[in-house]
C-alpha cells in the first residue's frame, strides 16, 4: 500500500495568521478571550485554553482589560462597533480575505446594491459577512438563487453584487456566477473564494481519483474540511473523516493498494502528521510529487516574484499588518516590523486606506494566495544608494544614537546602523558617551562597504564646522553692549566661561554678582542657560570679556525703586559694633542704625538691646546716594505718637 498526502493539507494563512497572534497574545500574559472558537478545531482551541485563553460567545462577557481577539471568521459590524465601545483591547484576527468581503458588501450597501452571499447561513463566517449591509441575501445553491431570481420579474433588473464563502466549493460558486450572467443584467461578480480553499480542492480532486481510499482530517464542524470529504466522494468510494489518528480503524482499508490523506484549512500540523505516521509505520510513504503541485501553481492568475518592486493601494490598517491591493487576485500584506526603518513610526501616521504605496515583494505564496511585502526593505535599499552617494558629497545627514559600544556609538540613519568612533563624537576624552544615547545628531558618512553593511560616520566633522561657522558670524557681528544667550562651559577661581553661540566669553567673578562672592560657583554652574551682554573685546588676540550682572538687579537701584526717606522697614540685623549696628534692608543692602538710634534711653553698647540675625522695624531717616550710605531708627518708631495722640488739626 501506497501512502500519498497532499501538498496543500493543514492550516491556511487566514488560519495560521489568527493561530500566531493568538499566541503572541498568550505569550506576552495577556488576559486574552476569543469571541467564538478562534478556529473550527477543538484541538487548538483546548490547547489555548490550557494556556489561559478562554472562549466567550458575546462581547459583554469581556471583563475591563481583557484582549478580546476577533475570530478568523470576523463579525459583523454591529459586533465590531460594541467591541470597540467597551474598555478592552480589540485584535482583529480575521482572515484578510474575509475582510475584503466586509468591505466589497458595505461598498454595495454604500452604492445602493443589493448583496448576494453564496454560502452556508449558519457559518459564522456568512453571517459576519452579512452584518456589513442592510438586508442581504444569502442562497446555499444555484437552484436557491434561480428560484429568488424567477420570483420576481423585477429580481433579475435589480443592480446585484454577488460573494462567496471564502471556503465555498468551486464548483457551487461557478454554477451561481453562471446563472447569475444568463439571467441578470446588472450583477457585479466577485470571486471571493480563497485561493487556498481552491487549490486544496482542487488537489483533493485529482488526489481522490488516483486513490482508491481518502483520509480527510479535521474537525466535523469545519466547513472546509467537510466540502473536502464531499468532493472526495463524488471520485473515490471510500472516503473517511477523522478528528485524529486514533478515530482510524485500518480494516477500512484493506485491499486497498493507494491511500490518499488531505486536511482541512484548520487541521494542525502535528495531527495531519499522527495520522500520516499511523498509516505508514509499514507502508511506503509516496508524497505528490513536485511537479503536481508546481502544475497547480503554473494555474493562478498572476505571479509575482520575490524582489520585485510593486505599488499597490492600502485596503486596511490593523493591530500586526497593513493590507494592500495589488491589483491581482493576491491579498499582499506589509507586517507591522517590515513597514518602515524606523521603529518608532506608526502606520497609521504614514498612510491611510486609500493611499498608494510602494513596497518589495518578500515572500509569494501562490498556494494560499498571499504575498508577503516588505516596505523597510525598499526604504533600506534607497537608504543605502542616499548614504553611498553621502560619501562623495559630504552631505549633513541626522541619525538617532541608538546605543554605546566599546570604541563608540552606534546611530541609525535611514534605518542603516552607522558606527562613531569615539574619537569623532565630539565627546572629550575620558567623557560620558552614554550622554548621546536617544539623542537625534547631525553626522557626516565618511566610510561604506555595502557588501560587508559597515558604514562609519563622524560627528565632530559636522560639529567643528558649524562652530567654524559660528565664530565666524559671531565675530562678524559682536559688539560692545550685544546681548547673548549662552551656556555656561567651565568656571575657573576668576570667572565663568561662556559658549554664546560658538566663541567662549569670560564673566569675570566681579561681573557675575552685585554681593561679594568667592567662588563663580556660587552664582552658576557648567550647562546652565544664561543672558549676558559684551562689555568689552579684542578681535585680534579673541578674547571677549562678558557682563552677566545687570543695572535692573543691582540691589541699589531695587532698594531705591522700594524705599524712600521716612518709610519704614523689616530689617535683619547682621553686625554689632560699637558705635551701632548694621542691618539688611534687602540682599546687597545694608544701612547702619547708630547707636543713639537703638533706643529711647542711653545704652553702653548695641549688643545690650540687639542680637545677630534678629529682625526688628526701623526707619529711614537719611539717604546718601552719592556715597551709597543709609541711616536707619529704632528710635523714631518708639517717639513717633500712635494716633489717638497724635494732635488734631488746628490745635
Amino acid at each position: 500500500m501506497k501512502i500519498i498526502l497532499a501538498q496543500t493539507a493543514g492550516f491556511c494563512f487566514g488560519v495560521d495568521r489568527a493561530v500566531s497572534i493568538t499566541e503572541k497574545a498568550a505569550s506576552e500574559g495577556k488576559h486574552a478571550v476569543t469571541l467564538g472558537p478562534i478556529i473550527h478545531n477543538h484541538h487548538v482551541v483546548e490547547h489555548f485554553e490550557r494556556l489561559g485563553v478562554s472562549v466567550i460567545d458575546q462581547p459583554d462577557q469581556a471583563e475591563p482589560g481583557t484582549t478580546v481577539i476577533i475570530r478568523s471568521h470576523g463579525v459583523s459590524r454591529s459586533v465590531w462597533e460594541e467591541l470597540n465601545q467597551l474598555p478592552v483591547e480589540v485584535v482583529d484576527a480575521t482572515c484578510p480575505f474575509v475582510k475584503k468581503i466586509h468591505r466589497i458588501v458595505a461598498s454595495a450597501e454604500k452604492d445602493g446594491r443589493q448583496a448576494i452571499i453564496i454560502g452556508t447561513r449558519a457559518h459564522p463566517e456568512v453571517e459576519a459577512i452579512a452584518g456589513w449591509c442592510a438586508h442581504p441575501l444569502v442562497f446555499e445553491s444555484p437552484e436557491e438563487l434561480l428560484a429568488w431570481l424567477n420570483a420576481d420579474k423585477s429580481h433579475p433588473q435589480m443592480a446585484l453584487s454577488m460573494v462567496s464563502q471564502t471556503t465555498s466549493t468551486q464548483n457551487l460558486w461557478e454554477s451561481c456566477c453562471e446563472i447569475a450572467k444568463k439571467v441578470c443584467t446588472n450583477c457585479e461578480i466577485f470571486d471571493t473564494i480563497c485561493n487556498a480553499t481552491e487549490m486544496r480542492q482542487k488537489e483533493a480532486s485529482e488526489l481522490s481519483q488516483r486513490c482508491d481510499a481518502m483520509i480527510v482530517v479535521g474537525d466535523t464542524r469545519s466547513s472546509n474540511t467537510g466540502r473536502l470529504a464531499m468532493i472526495c466522494r463524488q471520485y473515490c468510494g471510500t472516503v473517511v473523516l477523522v478528528d485524529h489518528a486514533d478515530e482510524l480503524d485500518w480494516s477500512i482499508f484493506s485491499g486497498a493498494k493507494t491511500v490518499g490523506i488531505t486536511a482541512g484549512a484548520s487541521t494542525p500540523a502535528w495531527i495531519i502528521k499522527e495520522v500520516n505516521n499511523k498509516m505508514t509505520d509499514e507502508i511506503k510513504v509516496e508524497t505528490a510529487p513536485e511537479e503536481t503541485f508546481a502544475e497547480l501553481l503554473e494555474q493562478s492568475l498572476k505571479t509575482l516574484n520575490n524582489g520585485d518592486k510593486v505599488t499597490g493601494t492600502v485596503m486596511a490598517i490593523g493591530s500586526t499588518e497593513v493590507e494592500v491591493d495589488l491589483g491581482t487576485k493576491h491579498t499582499a500584506y506589509i507586517p507591522l516590523d517590515e513597514f518602515s526603518t524606523d521603529p518608532s513610526v506608526k502606520p497609521e501616521d504614514c498612510v491611510k486606506v486609500g493611499d498608494q504605496v510602494e513596497a518589495v515583494v518578500v515572500h509569494v505564496n501562490d498556494s494560499e494566495g498571499v504575498i508577503r511585502l516588505s516596505k523597510k526593505r525598499l526604504e533600506a535599499g534607497k537608504a543605502w544608494e542616499e548614504i553611498e552617494a553621502a560619501v562623495d558629497s559630504k552631505e549633513v545627514m541626522e541619525g538617532l544614537v541608538t546605543e554605546e559600544n566599546k570604541g563608540g556609538i552606534v546611530a541609525s540613519v535611514k534605518g542603516i546602523r552607522v558606527f562613531i568612533p569615539a574619537s569623532q563624537t565630539g565627546i572629550p576624552k575620558g567623557g560620558d558617551l552614554g550622554e548621546l544615547v536617544k539623542k537625534t545628531v547631525k553626522l557626516r558618512i565618511t566610510e561604506v562597504n555595502r557588501a560587508r553593511r559597515r558604514v562609519v560616520g563622524s560627528i565632530r566633522s559636522v560639529a567643528s564646522e558649524q562652530r567654524k561657522a559660528a565664530q565666524e558670524k559671531i565675530w562678524s557681528e559682536i559688539a560692545v553692549g550685544n546681548h547673548y544667550h549662552g551656556v555656561v562651559k567651565s568656571l575657573t577661581s576668576y570667572g565663568a566661561f561662556v559658549d554664546i553661540g560658538g566663541v567662549d566669553g569670560m564673566v569675570h567673578v566681579s561681573e557675575l554678582s552685585w554681593n561679594r562672592i568667592k567662588n563663580p560657583a556660587e552664582v552658576v554652574k557648567v550647562g546652565d542657560e544664561i543672558d549676558v551682554f559684551v562689555i568689552a573685546l579684542d578681535p585680534d588676540k579673541k578674547k571677549i570679556s562678558l557682563g552677566y550682572k545687570t543695572e535692573e538687579t543691582n540691589p541699589w537701584v531695587v532698594f531705591n525703586k522700594q524705599f524712600k526717606v521716612g518709610d519704614v522697614a523689616k530689617v535683619k540685623i547682621v553686625k554689632l559694633m560699637t558705635f551701632g549696628a548694621f542691618a539688611e534692608i534687602i540682599p546687597g543692602v545694608d544701612g547702619l542704625i547708630h547707636i543713639s538710634q537703638i533706643a529711647d534711653r542711653r545704652i553702653g553698647k548695641p549688643e545690650d538691646v540687639l542680637s545677630e540675625g534678629q529682625e526688628v522695624d526701623v526707619k529711614i531717616i537719611d539717604i546718601d546716594q552719592e556715597h551709597k550710605r543709609i541711616s536707619l531708627s529704632i528710635r523714631a518708631l518708639l517717639n513717633a505718637p500712635s494716633e489717638e495722640e497724635a494732635p488734631a488739626d488746628g490745635e
